[in-house]
C-alpha cells in the first residue's frame, strides 16, 4: 500500500505533505512528513547533545551564529524562491525577510555575549549573583506568513543561550523550512538542532514531550490555546505570539490622505497576511468621506492588473484561507456592511483576493471581533475620536494598534486606554530596532523578540557564594 499523502485540509499523518503554488493552483513538489519516532528520537538527541552546548562558551555560541548568518545569506536567494513559490510572498519581500533573519541572528550573536544577570546585596563575606543558565530542550513551532524571519529570531536566541532546539516549520512552507534547517544543521555540532516538517498533529507530538524545556509558538490564537494545554502537563515554559486583530484609530485632525495612505499600508501588505495587519479601522466622522474616497482609490489602483500579470497583489497563501475570509466578508455584507471597492473572489486559478474597503462595520460583525488575514478593510465611522477609541478597545486580542492623530493629548489618552503591547502613533509599521513587547489576552503572553527574548530562552539561578569556615 503506497504511504498516504497529507494534504493541508487533512490530519498529520505519516507520508508527504503536498501543497499547491497559490499563484496558479499547480502541485509543488511533495516533502517527506515526520514520523511519531522522529520527534522522540529528536527530543531525546537533543537533550543528549545539551551537556555540551550548555558547556560551549557564549561567545563562541555567538560565533556560531555569526557563521550560520553568513550561510544563510549566501542562500538567501533559493529560500526566497522557495517562499515564494509556498506562499505566494512576492519574491522581493520574500528576500527581505529572508535578509531580517540574518539581521537577527547577528544580533543575538552580538546581544548575547553581553547581557548582564545582576548581583545582589549580601553580607561583606559572601557573593550573592545571579547566574542565567539555558533552559534546556526548546520546541519552537514557527508560521507560514514570515516564516524565515520569525524562525531565526526565535531559534537564535534560544542556542545562543545554550539551548538545543527542535524546530517545527509550517505545514504550509515545508520545504522553506526544511532548507533552512539545513543551513542551521549544517554549521552546529550533531543534534544540536533539528528539523520535523509535518502537520498539527506532528507539532502537537513535538510540544507534549516530557524532555521539552521551554516551547515558542508564532500562529493562531486556536493553536496557540492548544499548545498551551499540553505544556500545562509538561511544565514547560511557555511563549507565544498569537493572532492579532489590530486597530487603526484616525483622528479628525490629520490629513485625510496620508491617513489613507497608513491605512492601505497596514490592511494590504503581504496581502494582510502579517500578524500586525490593520484588521479594523475607527475614523472620526468629520474625516471620514474624504478618507473613505482615498483608501478606496488606493485599493483600486492594487486591484489594476498590471501589463504582465492579471493580478496586482500577490495570492493567499492557499484556497482555504481565501474561503475562511470572504466567509467573514460575506457576513459582514448580509448584516448591513458596503463594499466600496473588492469583496469578490476573482475567476481564474490561484487563490488570489482583491484588496476590498467595508463601509458601515460596526463591532457587531465577524470581521471586526476575529482576525482576518487577507487584504479586507472594514471601516467603522465614530462620532469622536473618545468614541472610536471606545469602540477600537473592545476586543479580546491584544497585540498592537495604531493612532493617527496631531493631539498628543489623544495619543496620550490612547495609550493608556488600548490594551495591547505595542501602541504605534503616527507610524502603522513603526518601531525601533531591538525594540519588545509582551502581546496580551489572546494574542499570546512573553517577549518573543528583541533582547529579552534572552531571558524567555534562559533561566535564573541565584548562587550564594561564602568564604568557608577554619
Amino acid at each position: 500500500m503506497a504511504e498516504p499523502v497529507l494534504w493541508l485540509s487533512e490530519p498529520d499523518v505519516s507520508g508527504e505533505i503536498r501543497i499547491l503554488d497559490p499563484h496558479d493552483g499547480s502541485p509543488l513538489p511533495a516533502v517527506p512528513v515526520a514520523t511519531e519516532q522522529d520527534v522522540a528520537d529528536a527530543v531525546h538527541n537533543a537533550r543528549h547533545a545539551l551537556p555540551g552546548w550548555k558547556a560551549t562558551p557564549i561567545a563562541d555560541r555567538g560565533a556560531a551564529l555569526h557563521r550560520i548568518a553568513r550561510a544563510l545569506g549566501e542562500r538567501a536567494e533559493a529560500i526566497a524562491e522557495l517562499n515564494h513559490r509556498e506562499t505566494g510572498r512576492p519574491t522581493s519581500e520574500a528576500l527581505a525577510g529572508v535578509m531580517a533573519g540574518v539581521a537577527g541572528l547577528e544580533q543575538y550573536a552580538e546581544y548575547a555575549p553581553l547581557h548582564r544577570a545582576s548581583s545582589l546585596n549580601g553580607p561583606p563575606d559572601a557573593l550573592d549573583l545571579e547566574r542565567r543558565e539555558p533552559r534546556g530542550v526548546a520546541a519552537i513551532v514557527t508560521p507560514w506568513n514570515d516564516p524565515v524571519a520569525v524562525a531565526c529570531g526565535l531559534i537564535g536566541a534560544a542556542l545562543v543561550m545554550g539551548n538545543t532546539v527542535v524546530h517545527k516549520p509550517s505545514e504550509r512552507c515545508p520545504a522553506t523550512g526544511r532548507m533552512l534547517g539545513e543551513v542551521f544543521a549544517g554549521i552546529l555540532p550533531r543534534d544540536v538542532f533539528h528539523t520535523l516538517v509535518g502537520g498539527p498533529q506532528l507539532g502537537a507530538e513535538l510540544v507534549g514531550d516530557q524532555g521539552v524545556d521551554v516551547v515558542a509558538h508564532v500562529g493562531s490564537t486556536a493553536t496557540g490555546r492548544e499548545i498551551a494545554r499540553l505544556v500545562a502537563d509538561t511544565g514547560a515554559h511557555f511563549i507565544r505570539e498569537n493572532g492579532g486583530n489590530d486597530a487603526l484609530i484616525v483622528d479628525e485632525n490629520v490629513d485625510p490622505d496620508w491617513a489613507a495612505e497608513q491605512a492601505a499600508t497596514g490592511a494590504f501588505t503581504n496581502s494582510g497576511q502579517l500578524c500586525t495587519s490593520v484588521e479594523r479601522i475607527y475614523v472620526t466622522e468629520g474625516v471620514a468621506s474624504e478618507f473613505l474616497d482615498r483608501l478606496v482609490e488606493r485599493a483600486n489602483a492594487l486591484n489594476a492588473p498590471g501589463p504582465d500579470a492579471p493580478h496586482s497583489l500577490a495570492p493567499l497563501v492557499d484556497e482555504r484561507l481565501r474561503e475562511a475570509m470572504h466567509e467573514q466578508v460575506e457576513d459582514a455584507l448580509l448584516r448591513g456592511a458596503t463594499a466600496l471597492t473588492g469583496a469578490e473572489i476573482p475567476s481564474g486559478s490561484g487563490s488570489y483576493y482583491p484588496a476590498t474597503v467595508l463601509n458601515g462595520c460596526s463591532n457587531e460583525l465577524r470581521i471586526m471581533r476575529e482576525e482576518t488575514f487577507g487584504p479586507v478593510a472594514p471601516v467603522q465611522v465614530c462620532g469622536t475620536f473618545e468614541d472610536a477609541v471606545a469602540a477600537a478597545s473592545e476586543d479580546r486580542y491584544g497585540l498592537a494598534c495604531t493612532v493617527l492623530t496631531h493631539s498628543l493629548e489623544h495619543a496620550l489618552e490612547a495609550v493608556d486606554r488600548m490594551d495591547v503591547g505595542t501602541v504605534k502613533v503616527n507610524g502603522v509599521f513603526g518601531g525601533a530596532p531591538g525594540g519588545a513587547a509582551q502581546p496580551r489576552h489572546d494574542s499570546g503572553d512573553g517577549f518573543g523578540y528583541g533582547p529579552e527574548l534572552l531571558d524567555e530562552m534562559s533561566h535564573v539561578k541565584v548562587v550564594h557564594l561564602q568564604a568557608g569556615v577554619l
